[in-house]
């Protein structure tokens, strides 16, 4: 069956992604190599406009596809509104996420860079029992719709995670990292090396007086501040009026240090490609300059409902979910501190390194409550020790009004969150009685 030709005769509009996806997992588990698997997914997904209405149906059976035409038109009697039209054909930017080098990583490879990290890590901290997940994917896409529209991609993610438990007697301390690229890098054990250095810097315990006193976010705490910000900068959650910074747009919201991008044409990251998963262009989208809300992320469907353009920030995170917004590249801009100076000017305060349970809570509203997974004490501008049971909490919507410091230095977080190191001068950290 020409599905093409089908959709074309039953309905106004129609979109069809055609995904392939094959992945191999390796994974070690307390120090030991357990499985190893290769998997692949191919199949087809339907979106159609009827009667102005959506509809939507996908499948990994090739043979299923006049169902699937069957499905999609047939749930469009139900579906949404759908006030847009698909994507128009676009040149879009040239975005490098294949990389030959990665896509021929044999397993034998993959379980020796496991095997590799476990000898960064076991040699410093040998009670430590790591858990290491490899996941190599090469993946397909092509998107074509009644417009004309006919794109093509593919991509090869590599992603390395780590995770570090350490348990002495009543102290547990958790550690997680994890290296995302489609490009081989070859300071690919760059975060396992900071992985160590934190278990180095987490012997030494110390305490510190709970109270009100200088924070400072590291790139992975920062993710406290990042979390809220993003929900709120999402359209769908604008459009909802959810979102507290709607209508807001061209006012200072934050302080002058504070520039978030979403870009998703940057070579070799996980969120990038030269299309979105609708078919509209990537670009580099400015949302917040200098403190001031410039504007937010949408899909064709919220750009629609909202009187605006696509962003090209569709993802339909699998082949059996509808696009969404959501970001690509979350970007926090660094800023003009080097880090150092941002820790000589903090006579006692704390390091904010990970936190516990993050996106719990309403966070929609800019506010978060964490206990910390992993802080240490700063005192006369030296890093001095961990700290145990504090908590912090706070609304981004009032800390980053007056933010001291933003550093020069940055670094990627968990393959698409680029951050640096973020000093709130004056915040309320708890302690486990409080």
């Amino acid at each position: 069956m020409d599905i093409l030709t089908h959709l074309k005769s039953q309905a106004e509009q129609f979109e069809i992604l055609d995904l392939q996806n094959e992945t191999t997992t390796i994974e070690y588990e307390a120090n030991q190599l357990k499985t190893c698997t290769v998997a692949e997914t191919k199949g087809t997904a339907v979106r159609v406009i009827r009667k102005g209405q959506l509809g939507f149906s996908a499948s990994t059976d090739p043979a299923a596809l006049e169902k699937l035409a069957a499905n999609a038109l047939e749930s469009a009697a139900y579906g949404d509104p759908a006030p847009f039209s698909f994507a128009d054909p676009r040149p879009a930017p040239i975005v490098h996420t294949f990389d030959r080098a990665v896509a021929d990583l044999p397993i034998a490879r993959l379980v020796e860079i496991g095997r590799e990290i476990l000898d960064l890590i076991l040699p410093v901290e040998p009670n430590a029992r790591c858990n290491v997940s490899l996941e190599r994917s090469l993946v397909s896409a092509s998107i074509r719709n009644q417009k004309g529209l006919d794109v093509a991609f593919r991509t090869s993610p590599l992603s390395i995670g780590v995770e570090i438990d350490r348990i002495e007697g009543d102290d547990v301390l958790i550690l997680y990292d994890q290296l995302g690229t489609t490009l081989w890098e070859d300071d690919y054990l760059g975060f396992v090396r900071r992985l160590v250095q934190k278990l180095e810097r987490a012997r030494t315990i110390t305490s510190i007086k709970p109270g009100k006193m200088p924070v400072l976010f590291a790139p992975t705490g920062t993710l406290a501040l990042a979390l809220p910000l993003s929900e709120g900068l999402n359209g769908k959650e604008v459009y909802k009026g959810t979102s507290p910074m709607r209508g807001k747009v061209g006012e200072k919201l934050f302080d002058e240090k504070i520039t978030v991008v979403d870009d998703g044409t940057i070579d070799g990251k996980f969120a990038s490609a030269s299309y979105d998963d609708e078919g509209v262009p990537h670009r580099r989208n400015v949302l917040i300059e200098r403190g001031v809300l410039k504007g937010f992320i949408y899909d064709l469907k919220t750009a629609a409902q909202s009187g605006v353009e696509s962003t090209g920030n569709a993802s339909r995170g699998g082949l059996f979910a509808p696009p969404q917004p959501s970001f690509t590249n979350f970007i926090l801009q660094p800023g003009e501190t080097p880090l150092q100076e941002m820790l000589a000017g903090i006579d006692e305060g704390i390091l904010v390194e990970d936190l516990l349970g993050l996106g719990q809570g309403n966070i929609l509203s800019g506010a978060f409550s964490n206990p910390l997974a992993l802080a240490f004490k700063i005192e006369k501008g030296e890093i001095v020790g961990r700290v145990k049971d504090l908590s912090i909490a706070g609304n981004i919507y009032d800390l980053l009004k007056n933010v001291a410091a933003v550093s020069q230095e940055a670094q990627w977080v968990y393959s698409t969150f680029y951050a640096p190191y973020v000093l709130i001068e004056d915040m309320m950290v708890a302690g486990k009685n409080q």
